[in-house]
Formats: structure tokens, C-alpha cells, sequence
């Protein structure tokens, strides 16, 4: 594998100026070599102009947070990131690679999750070349591995986890948002490390249910939601009733057989338990009738 080395560059300002300085000098001689008929001194001082003129094309720019990649025929020489004016050999191909950070966002991918429920998917990817010479010469089109290897590691999460999970040791997509984030960021980081590329977060921008089970999917949860509201109601009801006769027995209030409990018991869980208001009947007999 190419692996990114420093290139060896000159100050761009002070070469700029003096190549001009020695261009300017060049023209003032050529001028008056021409004067004088000197026709060899002509031809020697315009072949140092084209010369000149050859080395200002080794001057470049070096913007901040970018890299420039430098080739000779077809060899890597290196990579310059120091911001500025350069100067390098004018015979160097010189590619631009930012070295900002960027985001990329996946179209909404149709799959299927760990129960084999259709689901949607998109995932928010946020990126950046740490390698330029990985980046360059490793793949084909960096920024276009980055898209695909990313949708390719979103399907596989999908995969991996639930969409909802039903137990609390359960690991899903929709309850366990760090822990699957985390999960999809190294695996997209395993697929781009031959790329060159660093991933710095990675979260789930979109999770749904497909159109065509949405609907059996929402009773679903609406169900699950009941019963454990239910449940609660219940746990709640059955700790009343259980204080109210204990609190009867301790200040002897009342003394109930096991019958009349029970009827107390279902009377109470009736009126605790119950969607409905309760109508009050007032009786005026004793408890026996």
C-alpha cells in the first residue's frame, strides 16, 4: 500500500520573486543585446526567459485544510499541506484533496432487520481524508467508496439488531441509539481504512417501519404498550388492597372472615382496576346482607 509522505517544497514568495527579479534582469539585456546585434547573446538570454518562465510554473497554492498530491510521470513524490505559496519542480502534477471534514447522508435503504421485518433505514456519515495518498491512488473515486461502503455497512447493522425489542436485555435499532452508532461507526471505519479515510460519528438519521407493515406494526406496539400499562394498574391495585386490609387488622377496625376479604378484594380491584367510574351503593344492613 502507498502510504502519505511529506514532499520536499521551497517557499513559494521567495522564489517568485526572484524569478521575476531574473526575468526582469533577462529582458533588460535581451532588449539591449537586440540593439547591439548580438545575435548569439539574442538567443541566449531568450532561452533563459523561456527557462524562467518554465520555473514560475512549479508555483502553487496550498489552501488551508487541503493537500496537494505530487506526481512525477507517474511516481508519488509526496504530499504538501503546508498552507501558502509553494514551489515545487514544474514537471510535478499537482492533485487538490480537501482535508475538511464532511458529512454524507444515505438515501432511505429498504431491508430487512434481525426478524426479518422490512424496515427503512438512512444513516448520517461525517468523514474525512486523513490519507491522501490512500485516498488517490488505493480506490478509484474516494468520495464515491465513502457513499457506497457506507450504505453497504448500514444494510449489514440493519441486519444485526432488532427494530424494537420486547425484552429488556434485548439489544434493537430503536432502543439502543449509542450502542448501535457506535457499532455502525466501526464498521464503517473498517470498510474506509484502506481509503485513506477517518470516520468521525455515525448515527441513524431514519428508522421506520416499512409502508406495508406500519400499520400491523403500530397495533403491535400500541398492544405491548396496553399491557404493560395493565400491568402496572395491577401491580399498583393488588399493593393497595394489600395495605388497606392490613391497615383494617392493625387498628381493629374490622374483623373479616376469608370470605368477606375476598369480596372486599374483588370490590376494591373492580373499583381500582376498572376504565370506568365506579357507581357507589350505599348499604344499610350490616356486611352479611
Amino acid at each position: 500500500m502507498i502510504r502519505e509522505r511529506a514532499a520536499a517544497t521551497l517557499p513559494g514568495l521567495p522564489v517568485l520573486l526572484v524569478v521575476l527579479v531574473g526575468l526582469g534582469f533577462l529582458v533588460y539585456a535581451l532588449v539591449t543585446a537586440a540593439v547591439g546585434d548580438s545575435t548569439a547573446i539574442v538567443i541566449t538570454e531568450s532561452l533563459l526567459i523561456l527557462g524562467g518562465c518554465f520555473l514560475l510554473l512549479g508555483v502553487f497554492v496550498v489552501n488551508p485544510n487541503e493537500g496537494r498530491v505530487l506526481q512525477f510521470f507517474g511516481d508519488y513524490v509526496g504530499t504538501v499541506k503546508t498552507p501558502g505559496l509553494r514551489w515545487a519542480n514544474p514537471l510535478y502534477t499537482k492533485k487538490r484533496i480537501s482535508l475538511r471534514i464532511r458529512n454524507f447522508e444515505s438515501t432511505k435503504l429498504k431491508v430487512n432487520d434481525h426478524e426479518g421485518n422490512p424496515i427503512e433505514i438512512a444513516a448520517v456519515v461525517v468523514w474525512r481524508v486523513v490519507d491522501t495518498a490512500e485516498a488517490v491512488f488505493e480506490v478509484d473515486d474516494y468520495q464515491n467508496f465513502v457513499k457506497v461502503q457506507s450504505e453497504a455497512a448500514v444494510r449489514n447493522l440493519a441486519t444485526s439488531y432488532k427494530y424494537d425489542a420486547h425484552e429488556e436485555d434485548q439489544m434493537s435499532l430503536r432502543g439502543n441509539t449509542v450502542a448501535v452508532a457506535e457499532h455502525m461507526k466501526k464498521e464503517i471505519q473498517d470498510r474506509l481504512s484502506k481509503a485513506g479515510v477517518e470516520v468521525l460519528e455515525a448515527r441513524i438519521s431514519h428508522l421506520a417501519y416499512a409502508p406495508e407493515i406500519a400499520g400491523a406494526m403500530l397495533q403491535r406496539q400500541q398492544a405491548g404498550a396496553i399491557i404493560a400499562a395493565r400491568q402496572r394498574i395491577v401491580e399498583g391495585a393488588v399493593g393497595m388492597v394489600q395495605m388497606a386490609l392490613d391497615m383494617l387488622s392493625q387498628r381493629e377496625i374490622l374483623e373479616l372472615d376469608n370470605e368477606r376479604k375476598a369480596a372486599m378484594v374483588s370490590n376494591l380491584l373492580v373499583v381500582l382496576c376498572g376504565e370506568r367510574s365506579t357507581q357507589p351503593v350505599i348499604n344499610t344492613g350490616t356486611i352479611y346482607q
